[in-house]
């Protein structure tokens, strides 16, 4: 009986590749047909005007090279914006104070990494807006309207970034980075190099989102340390006491109007006026 079931088997596959194999001109066309489709899209694609990377060392005109290797170095850079963006903004303290707020309460995963993400860089584009402003007057605009050169427009445009910086930069961090670069003691704010600077805001902006995670974490603690005593004294130990303050860590933060008292210390933490 089983040697019945093979041979039956063994006949249908065999029949089956009879039939891919009596189609030699099927694959042929098909085979055909994408060459050309791929033809047709490369040629496309080589034709597109406007868009050339390629540089030419033969060139009778260096401007020409220079403008190219600059066009290759730029579309590099890009590629470091999103960590710009998240390293040298405020992006950083907003999105760990969120972040500590949230497991505070005791939500891991409400509001969710979407609705954290998308916050941050609202508040990240409102308290920056007027660097960007500063760096649109001073540096893009005059570039764009061909006042200033690109070394001039890229020298002003660090203006603003850095001064926002130095504010929120304590000068231990600053020291830090100074001594273990070996750059000689600055005398004016203008002496001390970016590559000093950028790593010194960073720790300096961990350090201030720490401290603000931490000054909130406190009332969510004292709530979570009451529920266990009073589940402790009622014998109660096999009832999560997560479970049973997490409803009086919400109404606690609803009451006092909590987003709209993080959002605040926030924006004025930046500003200096908190």
């Amino acid at each position: 009986m089983i040697k019945g079931l093979l041979a039956r088997i063994n006949l249908k596959i065999s029949k089956k590749t009879a039939r891919l194999h009596g189609r030699p001109s099927t694959r042929l066309f098909a085979l055909v047909f994408i060459v050309l489709i791929l033809g047709v899209l490369l040629s496309g694609c080589a034709a597109a005007p406007g868009v050339s990377l390629t540089v030419d060392s033969q060139s009778p005109e260096p401007k020409q090279v220079t403008s190219g290797v600059q066009l290759l170095v730029l579309m590099t850079m890009l590629s470091l914006a999103p960590s710009v963006l998240i390293l040298a903004t405020s992006f950083t303290r907003i999105v760990i104070v969120l972040s500590m707020l949230r497991t505070a309460i005791g939500t891991p995963s409400i509001p969710p990494n979407q609705v954290v993400i998308g916050l941050s860089l609202i508040l990240t584009f409102f308290i920056m807006a007027p660097v960007y402003k500063e760096m649109d007057q001073n540096a893009i605009q005059p570039f764009l309207n061909e006042q200033i050169d690109q070394t001039t427009a890229l020298k002003q445009a660090q203006t603003p970034v850095r001064e926002f910086m130095f504010k929120q930069t304590r000068e231990k961090d600053i020291q830090l980075f100074l001594d273990l670069g070996n750059e000689p003691q600055p005398v004016t704010l203008d002496d001390i190099p970016t590559v000093s600077l950028f790593p010194a805001f960073i720790i300096s902006e961990l350090r201030t989102a720490f401290t603000m995670g931490f000054v909130i974490y406190i009332p969510f603690l004292v709530i979570d340390l009451v529920v266990s005593s009073i589940l402790l004294s009622m014998g109660m130990m096999m009832l999560p006491p997560s479970l049973v303050s997490l409803p009086f860590k919400v109404l606690l933060f609803v009451m006092v109007d909590g987003w709209y008292l993080i959002v605040r210390s926030l924006v004025l933490s930046f500003t200096g006026d908190a």
